[in-house]
């Protein structure tokens, strides 16, 4: 699983980049992102997590909701998270997260569980073996906020690429079409942020809201950079997600 030398410090924003191995699809079909998904969260927590009982859990506490006609059946989180997530973006053969730490060595055991589980469910169902991902993650510390809107916008406006794959080259030619196909994807916590609810309980988001000025900043600056076909300044860690 992704080994790190160098030290994540508390409180801290980073940029993490997971890659599949040889650029293998990490997700091959839904059942594979809602996995994903549900393993960004589930395992985002230092107790001891097996899925499948987590899954079981979350379904008898939802039904004991129900019946006690208690409103919303949502579960409570009783998680000792790593990292607070604060985005998200799912890629076929790659994964992008924007956290903040806020346990010691958080971003390395979160990163760790995270390739360990997903890894061995993708292997279970598609019966092979070795690694799925690459051995190490890439990671950039966010050190400003121009810096961390840049990212936020940048990380959700990844998905173009599934549909205009030449737009880092050339340039956006559908901005309408890819504003539409960003708001509608489903892989990435940007919904949650324009006031949709898709996987709502994944991100921590009201420090990003902060920082980009609410739901109504967040889609004015991902489709402000859109229309502008992505010419924007950019920082070195952006090469890395190519």
């Amino acid at each position: 699983m992704p080994y790190r030398k160098e030290q994540f410090v508390n409180g801290e924003i980073y940029h993490i980049v997971l890659r599949a191995l040889d650029n293998n699809l990490i997700f091959k079909d839904e059942n594979d992102y809602y996995r994903g998904i549900f393993s960004i969260y589930e395992f985002n927590n230092e107790k001891p997590t097996t899925i499948r009982e987590r899954r079981e859990a979350r379904v008898k506490i939802k039904q004991l909701l129900k019946e006690q006609n208690r409103g919303p059946t949502s579960v409570p989180d009783k998680r000792n998270k790593f990292v607070e997530i604060l985005s998200f973006a799912f890629m076929p053969n790659h994964i992008h997260l924007l956290v903040k730490q806020i346990k010691d060595k958080g971003i390395t055991e979160f990163m760790r569980k995270v390739g360990t589980g997903y890894g061995g469910y993708s292997n279970r169902k598609y019966n092979r073996k070795g690694h799925v991902f690459q051995n190490r993650f890439f990671s950039v510390h966010i050190e400003n906020e121009e810096q961390l809107k840049i990212v936020f916008v940048y990380l959700h406006a990844n998905p173009a690429s599934l549909i205009e794959p030449n737009w880092r080259e050339k340039g956006i030619k559908e901005p309408e079409k890819v504003i539409k196909f960003l708001e509608n994807y489903k892989w990435s916590s940007y919904f949650d942020y324009i006031g949709g609810k898709n996987f709502p309980s994944v991100t921590d988001r009201e420090f990003i809201f902060k920082i980009m000025g609410g739901e109504s900043g967040c889609k004015e600056s991902v489709d402000y950079w859109i229309r502008c076909k992505g010419e924007i300044k950019k920082f070195p860690e952006l090469s890395l997600e190519n």
